[in-house]
């Protein structure tokens, strides 16, 4: 039997319930919002850049890949992750920054 969690997404409001496990960017998938995905997951750019405001303990640890990647980011911050290696593994609230481009 699957956990679910939900997901709080900032600046729309909107919240979502996830099976715990899953992605960040496939919870924005799985729920029509918009979070740019360039290289279709696979931790080869930053467009997936996403900023949790609450819950940070409740996403996967950060793997080297994923913050060598966040070292070329714009706008990032100490609570930065990559939408697409972020697992869900609790309560989160997550803003999705304007794109830059």
């Amino acid at each position: 039997m699957s956990t679910n969690h939900s997901i709080t997404f900032l600046p729309s409001g909107k919240t979502v319930s996830v099976a715990e496990g899953t992605t960040i960017l496939q919870a924005c998938i799985d729920n029509e919002l918009h979070l740019e995905h360039a290289c279709g997951g696979f931790c080869a750019c930053t467009t997936c850049h996403v900023i949790i405001r609450e819950g940070e303990d409740n996403v996967s640890e950060m793997a080297f890949e994923e913050e060598d990647k966040l070292d070329s980011c714009e706008g990032v911050t100490l609570r930065s992750r990559l939408g697409c290696q972020s697992k869900v593994q609790g309560d989160l609230t997550v803003e999705i920054p304007p794109t830059p481009y």
